[in-house]
């Protein structure tokens, strides 16, 4: 019996496309070996991560923001004025997306 200096094996799933990209990623090195590939990639392969919290913050305040001009416009429609509160409330929500914003520019590489 022979030992190996990998003894453990991992196994996985593909589609059909996903096998192609493989092969097709592999085609661009000089390696032949699916294992050899896949080890190398799993080991020293780049891994971007982008955590998106600050722009699911500022779609959130979008959302908001959204809701409000349509409360507003159906008041507005209703009543035929507007009050000087909910514009307030717009520009403050407003100058928060473009704080939110700024941040998120600023984070990025």
């Amino acid at each position: 019996m022979e030992k190996r200096k990998r003894n453990i094996q991992i196994k996985f799933r593909v589609t059909e496309e996903e096998k192609q990209l493989i092969e097709q990623k592999m085609a661009q090195l000089p390696t032949r070996q699916i294992g050899a590939y896949l080890r190398k990639m799993a080991i020293d392969g780049l891994i971007i991560y982008t955590d998106t919290t600050n722009i699911k913050e500022m779609n959130k305040e979008l959302h908001s923001i959204g809701v409000n001009i349509n409360q507003i416009a159906k008041r507005v429609n209703e009543t035929g004025s507007i009050y000087e509160e909910d514009i307030k409330e717009i520009q403050e929500r407003l100058n928060k997306i473009w704080q939110l914003q700024r941040t998120i520019l600023l984070t990025l590489p």
